[in-house]
């Protein structure tokens, strides 16, 4: 069983910059992909962005590419995602999510079965 909180969300400008956090506690394994997903009302939830937990190799979204950094500390197992140059389109409740890659990929969410509650990131314009 893994467990998974989300933090840092909040409330802030278009074009500022946030950083969530996702602590992660029970078993971490080399195998899992560690996803960064969000849903804003009225739309299904979407990928954002991964890394594997084991070479920490990354992929994004294109919607965030070269805005977001997801990154990790494993002493800390610890997920982060840099939330730069935020566009109201940001705007959602984003999700950290542990699972495991299939010949599909990484970024949908049938790879993923645990979840945190969610951090909501509200960009003004």
């Amino acid at each position: 069983q893994v467990q998974l909180v989300e933090s840092g969300g909040g409330l802030v400008q278009a074009g500022d910059s946030l950083r969530l956090s996702c602590a992660a506690s029970g078993r971490t394994l080399s195998s899992y992909a560690m996803g960064w997903f969000r849903q804003a009302p009225g739309k299904e939830r979407e990928f954002v962005a991964h890394i594997s937990w084991s070479v920490g190799m990354t992929y994004y979204a294109d919607s965030v590419k070269g805005r977001f950094t997801i990154s990790r500390d494993t002493a800390k197992n610890t997920v982060y995602l840099q939330l730069n140059r935020l566009k109201p389109e940001d705007t959602a409740v984003y999700y950290c999510a542990a699972g495991f890659c299939s010949v599909y990929g990484c970024a949908r969410r049938l790879e993923y079965g645990y979840w945190g509650q969610g951090t909501q990131v509200t960009v003004s314009s």
